[in-house]
Parts: structure tokens; sequence; C-alpha cells
């Protein structure tokens, strides 16, 4: 069994490493499952042994670009950590948002920045990490669900123009521009305490 374990995670790091080599040469939309299948050295059929098609093996690499965890006991920086300070930011990565969790790695990059893709990676780390951070924006500020969900929206976007900017290269100007944009963020949530009136 455990042969086979290490067989099936081979193969389908070999697809995942021949999809990001494919998004550098021909972006995704340029992109097929024959292609991939040529790229990987294997067959249709193992393809779809592992990968329902195209968006899935997207979906698994934004999964391993952004970072996301199946454990739910983290706690989002800007939703519930209050801490701004950049070497705690730097210590504690898995407590950012998810679009701030990006991979220390070249290998993503152009997945990232790639324009036609960035709706669509946006809408993934909304649906990943709505059903955490809207409840923890509610702790924060005793908003109404619609309403943190609202603030999580505007978050999920500023977060990730701010990312792109960067080029997804985490540097003294990231580390910068993280630190303000949490700083506004936390003053926000801050400023809803204790005034709902509106």
């Amino acid at each position: 069994m455990r042969k086979t374990d290490r067989r099936t995670q081979y193969t389908i790091t070999v697809i995942k490493d021949a999809f990001i080599q494919l998004i550098k040469s021909h972006g995704y939309f340029g992109m097929t499952v024959t292609k991939l299948c040529r790229e990987a050295d294997i067959a249709r059929s193992t393809f779809y042994l592992h990968f329902d098609g195209l968006d899935d093996v997207l979906n698994a690499v934004l999964d391993d670009a952004l970072m996301f965890t199946d454990n739910r006991q983290l706690t989002a920086l800007g939703a519930g950590a209050q801490s701004t300070d950049m070497d705690y930011l730097k210590e504690n990565e898995s407590q950012l948002a998810a679009c701030q969790r990006v991979a220390d790695s070249n290998k993503y990059h152009e997945l990232l920045m790639d324009p036609m893709l960035s709706e669509y990676i946006v809408g993934r780390i909304i649906a990943r990490e709505r059903q955490r951070m809207v409840p923890a924006i509610q702790r924060r500020t005793g908003l109404s669900a619609v309403d943190a969900e609202k603030l999580f929206i505007y978050t999920v976007h500023g977060s990730f123009a701010m990312n792109k900017k960067n080029g997804f290269i985490k540097n003294d100007a990231w580390y910068h521009d993280l630190r303000l944009l949490n700083r506004f963020i936390n003053s926000g949530y801050t400023a809803f305490q204790g005034d709902l009136s509106d």
C-alpha cells in the first residue's frame, strides 16, 4: 500500500510540475490535456486517474501556491490576530490571509501573475477561506455575517492586488505593504467594535 501511495504522489507531483511548466510557456488558456500529458510524459488515462480535467489541476496547484490547509484552527491575521510587527509576520505566515501566504518560490509566479486568472484565483481564495474568515471577522467586529462577508471580499481583493503589485515576491517592500494593509484592516475592525449604529 505504501508503494502505491508513493507512486500516486509522485505522479500527481509530475502532473502539477508539468502544468506549471506549461503555464510559463503557453499560459493556462493555451494548455490542453494532451500538451500536459506530453510534458509530464504520461498517458491520458494516467492523467484521468488523478484529475478530472485542467481546472482540477489548476485548483490543486493553487492550493499548493496559496498554502491552503485543512487545519481550520489557524487564526487569520486581520481577523483574529492583531500584531502587525514585521518579525512576527515573517515568523507566523500560517496566520496570514490566504493570498499573503504565497509560497516563497518562483515556481508559482507566472500562475499568480497571469491577468486572465486573477478573478478565478480571487474566487478560489474566497470560496476556500469564507467559512473560516467571515466568523473571525464577526467576532472581531460584531457585524452580521452578511456585512462581515463584504469586508472579507473587499480584503481579499485588496490583498491580492497588493501581492500582485509586488510580484508575489516576499521582500522588504512586500512586508512593508503587508504591514500597512494589516494596520489599515485592523484599525477598521477596531472602529466597528461597540459602534454598530450604521
